[in-house]
């Protein structure tokens, strides 16, 4: 207990800190995210080694080998890729510097501590990320639905026929039709861009 307060005394310990949006541009992160498709940050969190930068379509994650080490290593993992599972808050105890959000963003996962004093904030962020969770979770579970539904819909018109229609001819209406009915659900379900979340949880 008494090293980890000296040690956030003396400025060695890796407690992040919450990065107030008018500072955005300030960190590394920054450079790497896609201002020209649209991309926007919504929530940073920024320790001495590492930066943890929400966009909307993205997690950019700045990996520093040490305190000492000016290598990085740069990783993104896109929400529409990479589904995130298990999320968790861990506030602090009555000694304790900071609290904690974890998650798993596709196989990786994170546990990122920050300064308690800014609680408030990271509550938004696991507000936005659970959100997140769910409605990809639930999508996912529709997709499902939808390509079962297709499939069923194949059999049943396999079964009944086409008068007038060559195999062929009912084969590539069969497919090209069902090509355009999943075509339209992935659109509509495999969500890309969740703005919209971190736009109605996250306070700008």
């Amino acid at each position: 207990m008494f090293g980890k307060i000296a040690a956030d005394a003396l400025g060695l310990s890796d407690v992040g800190k919450v990065i107030a949006p008018k500072d955005f541009d300030k960190v590394d992160s920054d450079d790497y995210v896609m201002h020209e498709d649209g991309e926007k940050i919504y929530f940073i969190i920024k320790s001495k080694k590492d930066e943890y930068c929400f966009t909307n379509l993205a997690l950019i994650h700045l990996d520093g080998d040490s305190a000492v080490s000016k290598k990085r290593m740069l990783k993104r993992y896109n929400y529409a890729n990479h589904e995130i599972t298990g999320v968790y808050l861990e506030t602090a105890g009555t000694v304790d510097l900071d609290v904690e959000i974890k998650f798993t963003i596709g196989s990786t996962a994170f546990s990122i501590d920050v300064d308690k004093r800014q609680l408030e904030a990271v509550k938004d962020l696991y507000k936005a990320l659970m959100r997140i969770s769910e409605i990809v979770s639930s999508n996912d579970t529709l997709f499902d639905y939808a390509q079962l539904s297709v499939q069923i819909a194949k059999e049943s018109l396999g079964r009944i026929g086409s008068q007038g229609s060559s195999p062929v001819e009912q084969f590539n209406a069969i497919n090209e039709s069902a090509y355009q009915w999943l075509k339209t659900k992935h659109s509509e379900l495999k969500i890309k861009d969740f703005g919209f979340v971190f736009e109605k949880y996250i306070n700008q």
